[in-house]
């Protein structure tokens, strides 16, 4: 059996658009334009204990980078990045220090799984957060939006993981088997079709399906 190909690759959220197939049928799709990203540093399974590269993306101003992260484009002779990655990689002897990952090695049709991180929709009750059902709305009830009540008689304390009102959102979220309508090498654009998680100019990690 083939060793499976791990391909990996930053990228920005655009937005959301439609295009229509050759049948006239419209698709929406999110387009996530990847500059190409470089890589800094390969990481050995004999010196680091396992195999990755560290890759940069998009580029920085020189006096908003730190000294740890400086340290690490001054010896790869590289400009500075604004965000580094490590991407795991069957074999790290097939990228060199300064070579470039683009869109293209993604293709139309492929599934994809997309991370980001989800909007935050700041502090939310329980029905929005964990879609409890609401009580009666009539003048009456006294119980509309509430989460009930927490604790047991028992132990007379509330249980760790009891589902409350609390922060809703900004949580790093994988969606899986997206598929890949187009690819604009030129441009270097991808589109993905359906939502993928994260606002707009968030950035996201498009990775080969694990399921596919």
């Amino acid at each position: 059996m083939a060793e499976k190909i791990l391909k990996t690759i930053m990228g920005i959220k655009v937005g959301m658009t439609q295009i229509f197939d050759e049948n006239g049928k419209a698709i929406p799709v999110t387009i996530v334009e990847a500059e190409p990203n470089v890589v800094l540093q390969k990481k050995q399974v004999e010196t680091d204990g396992y195999s990755a590269i560290q890759v940069g993306f998009r580029s920085i101003k020189e006096k908003l980078v730190n000294k740890p992260k400086m340290g690490i484009f001054r010896k790869a002779k590289l400009q500075p990045l604004r965000y580094i990655k490590e991407f795991g990689v069957n074999n790290v002897n097939d990228y060199e220090i300064g070579s470039e990952i683009k869109v293209d090695i993604f293709s139309a049709g492929e599934e994809v799984d997309v991370v980001g991180t989800s909007k935050g929709k700041g502090f939310a009750g329980a029905v929005k957060r964990h879609n409890f059902a609401r009580g009666s709305m009539g003048h009456g009830s006294k119980y509309h939006r509430r989460p009930g009540s927490l604790g047991a008689m028992g132990p007379a304390r509330v249980f760790p993981g009891r589902k409350m009102p609390g922060h809703l959102g900004g949580e790093r979220v994988t969606v899986q088997g997206l598929k890949i309508v187009k690819v604009h090498p030129e441009k270097n654009l991808i589109l993905i079709k359906g939502g993928i998680p994260g606002p707009r100019k968030g950035l996201v990690l498009i990775k080969s399906s694990i399921k596919a």
